[in-house]
């Protein structure tokens, strides 16, 4: 990982302060989410890539977001209730980020900056945005509709998991 994503202050939904690099040897796939969205059913195959691939080196982080026709309109408590009883939810949760636009929270500032499979960078474009930040600091990025257990995706975590 590289230091300039390892220096960057995240908040858990819990309050507790930390920086990106508490994930530095991990393969990290970070996911802007909401709870009233049509893609809210890939918590359940982020849960799945999580539980498979825990315990070598991977972890899904998940980042509420607002910003899609406020699809994410609760509290830290009411979303993390949520993704618990509802999804089983065990992979760490961050609080509410902006991820486009003024405001916008400076790991998302630097993902953004990633280009996706057809070239393109730029704004977070809806919910469940896909980034699979590798133990060596290589960024890939993934589109909302891909679905998180989508053949591409199930590659690259094979590909680049730590142990």
């Amino acid at each position: 990982m590289t230091s300039a994503l390892s220096d960057i202050t995240i908040t858990t939904l819990d309050g507790r302060e930390t920086t990106f690099g508490e994930f530095a040897g991990k393969l990290v796939m970070v996911v802007n989410v909401a709870s009233r969205c049509g893609l809210t059913p890939q918590y359940e195959q982020l849960e799945g890539l999580q539980k498979k691939y825990a315990s070598r080196g991977f972890t899904v982080v998940g980042f509420p977001c607002n910003q899609f026709m406020f699809q994410e309109p609760g509290s830290n408590e009411q979303i993390a209730d949520y993704c618990s009883t509802t999804w089983g939810v065990t992979f760490p949760m961050m609080d509410k980020v902006k991820v486009n636009g003024r405001g916008k929270h400076p790991l998302y500032a630097a993902l953004t900056k990633v280009k996706d499979a057809e070239g393109k960078a730029g704004n977070v474009k809806w919910n469940f945005e896909k980034f699979l930040v590798t133990p060596s600091g290589e960024i890939l990025r993934f589109r909302p509709t891909t679905k998180p257990d989508a053949p591409e995706i199930i590659a690259a975590l094979e590909a680049n998991l730590p142990s």
